[in-house]
């Protein structure tokens, strides 16, 4: 069975940073389509960013464009979104999810084209 496995959550002041960082059991997955979600308490669940293996590009929510980024280390086989510039409204928990396979890239911000999902990791930024 595949897991993904996420790190890096935690507390940080409004304007501060943090990383996650993401890798799947089987490094065929971690090499697909990644993506970040989140879900912020009594919110639904939130598109943040995703990323292509294979071509390197990131698409990134309006909300989270030009603060976050998601990069890749092929070494490791792990995908980070490396957060800058943090709000309090970006407190959620934010998961991980994987494509296998991919999927078209119109289809990144959909929860429904992911097969696979990390556990979640809790990022709490206070004003």
């Amino acid at each position: 069975q595949v897991h993904l496995v996420e790190s890096g959550g935690g507390a940080v002041q409004a304007g501060g940073s943090l990383s996650l960082a993401c890798t799947a059991s089987e490094s065929t997955i971690s090499q697909s389509t990644m993506g970040w979600f989140r879900q912020a308490p009594g919110k639904g669940q939130e598109f943040v960013a995703a990323l292509s293996w294979s071509t390197g590009i990131a698409v990134y929510a309006d909300s989270v464009r030009g603060r976050f980024t998601v990069v890749r280390d092929y070494a490791s086989s792990t995908t980070f979104l490396q957060m800058s510039s943090l709000k309090p409204e970006d407190t959620a928990v934010y998961f991980c999810a994987a494509q296998y396979p991919s999927r078209p890239p119109n289809s990144a911000d959909s929860s429904q084209a992911y097969d696979y999902w990390g556990q979640g990791t809790q990022v709490t930024v206070s004003s």
